[in-house]
């Protein structure tokens, strides 16, 4: 059966794009099939083919079924700024539901394991009456957070959860994604925020100098997620 998960971050750059290669690339090597999305993007370099995004091209790159750009990241943003920001810039609108119609296109192909990763943090406006939120909640799919491991981590974490569960969805499990690798007592805020939530702690992403997905995977766990080798 096809499990189906929206990742986000208590920030930008708090690492939800190495963390959703890292669980794509864990599932890979289980034999799952695997998709993963960027339904939006901020930030991309025109190319011959068009705009492109690096992350989105990173999830392109390492999941197993192997989609067209287009369908991995629908909506490209050229300036690295908040998305509906870009978009006025560029005299265009988004809509939740718009994002949703271009997921569940990309949703028809046969996958077993599919991450649809956010942009920036859980409340990023879309237009003046949504957030990127409205996406997972459309869909109904539960929400895999990452937490960048920083001074003041502990509050973003539990505060992204409440709006989570606000929300009316379910957090399945969290990544400890460390950004600092001099951050002071980084055990004991993993275990702070480990204790204040109920969903599991799927893993703890070291500081990595070369940050592949090969490297975040080997410190992942989706059994945690009821997934098994096939």
């Amino acid at each position: 059966m096809k499990q189906i998960y929206f990742v986000t971050g208590t920030d930008t750059d708090a690492g939800k794009t190495l963390v959703a290669s890292g669980l794509l690339h864990k599932a890979n090597d289980m034999g799952l099939r695997t998709i993963g999305l960027k339904p939006v993007a901020a930030g991309c370099e025109e190319t011959a083919e068009g705009l492109r995004n690096a992350d989105a091209l990173q999830l392109q790159q390492t999941a197993s079924v192997k989609l067209g750009y287009d369908q991995v990241n629908p909506v490209a943003l050229v300036e690295p700024i908040a998305p509906h920001i870009a978009a006025q810039r560029e005299n265009r609108r988004l809509s939740a539901d718009r994002l949703v119609a271009f997921c569940r296109g990309a949703l028809m192909q046969p996958a077993d394991f599919v991450l649809i990763e956010g942009a920036g943090g859980w409340r990023v406006p879309l237009n003046p009456s949504e957030t990127l939120a409205r996406v997972p909640q459309q869909l109904q799919i539960p929400v895999i957070m990452v937490v960048g491991m920083k001074l003041g981590c502990i509050s973003h974490a539990l505060l992204t959860a409440e709006a989570i569960s606000r929300d009316g969805l379910t957090l399945a499990g969290w990544v400890a994604n460390v950004m600092d690798p001099d951050m002071p007592v980084l055990q004991e805020n993993i275990d702070t925020i480990r204790a204040a939530l109920r969903a599991p702690l799927l893993g703890t992403v070291p500081h990595l100098d070369s940050a592949t997905a090969a490297e975040a995977a080997a410190h992942l766990d989706l059994q945690l997620l009821g997934l098994s080798k096939k």
